[in-house]
């Protein structure tokens, strides 16, 4: 458990870098021991360079999957994943690029694929956000790109895995509080989280009959490169302070929503589900 209640005000440039950050998040699943709940499986995971995305990959290859991830531009960080689950002694590829661009999605299926011949779990978690004070602030470019990637590369990537998934097989998207309850500073980002929970719903609905399980992990704040990299200093400083538990999540305090949805044992009734990882924060509906 963090016994940080909120980090100290600090800035990167984006898309951020984990080594930047004070203090260091829990990011790793030292603490976690596998079952072998996914042996044998392959995994892919967006964003899984630095953050929630580490902890998953981490997770996932200590529960005997092979692991490819995406990432935008972050090599140091990339390349220090893919040392960790390789070190659990399972494959792991990283895959450079921009899932904003439609032809890069296909690319990440189909590289995973090569690589380890099948797929069986994908998690949808690449994200970007920008912090605005007033709606009138966010331009064409700034709303188009943060749908191109918090929503259009979750469909596209899913819909490239469908001819390599089968029953069995699961798709975890990462939502977020905000989609649920909204956040008047991150306007476009909070409508692509809530755009990713309906996709969830819709994409269960249409998927069950061929027995792939489609859900969805909403957190609330996690510490990750990405806060420092897009939030002013005075928000940083306050970071997770507003939740129940006075605190943002580490990285590994989420880690165990996804290996619980992408294990067919474990999850094997549920498809269509949010689970809503808050630190104690309650919402109506």
């Amino acid at each position: 458990m963090s016994t940080n209640p909120s980090p100290p005000a600090q800035q990167q440039d984006p898309p951020g870098g984990t080594d930047g950050l004070d203090p260091q998040p829990r990011d790793e699943m030292r603490d976690w021991t596998g079952r072998d709940l996914l042996a044998g499986k392959v995994a892919l995971v967006t964003g899984g360079d630095s953050g929630i995305g580490r902890a998953v990959c981490v997770a996932f290859a200590k529960e005997g999957a092979d692991v490819a991830f995406a990432y935008l531009s972050e090599d140091g960080d990339a390349e220090h994943t893919a040392s960790l689950v390789r070190a659990q002694g399972h494959r792991c590829v990283a895959i450079g690029g921009d899932l904003g661009d439609a032809k890069h999605c296909d690319d990440v299926v189909a590289r995973t694929v090569d690589e380890f011949g099948g797929l069986d779990v994908v998690v949808n978690n690449v994200a970007t956000q920008e912090s605005y004070d007033m709606p009138e602030d966010i331009g064409d470019d700034q709303w188009l790109r943060t749908f191109e990637v918090n929503v259009h590369s979750f469909f596209r990537v899913t819909k490239a895995a469908l001819p390599h998934l089968s029953a069995g097989s699961a798709v975890i998207n990462t939502g977020s509080v905000n989609g649920l309850r909204g956040n008047k500073s991150l306007i476009d980002y909070s409508a692509t989280k809530g755009a990713v929970q309906s996709l969830t719903y819709s994409l269960a609905q249409s998927l069950t009959g061929r027995g792939i399980r489609v859900n969805c992990v909403a957190p609330g704040p996690v510490w990750t490169p990405l806060i420092p990299a897009t939030m002013p200093d005075s928000k940083v400083e306050e970071f997770g302070a507003q939740t129940p538990m006075g605190r943002a999540a580490e990285p590994d305090e989420i880690a165990p929503s996804y290996v619980f949805f992408a294990s067919e044992q474990l999850s094997s009734y549920y498809t269509g589900e949010v689970l809503a990882p808050v630190g104690g924060e309650t919402m109506p509906g």
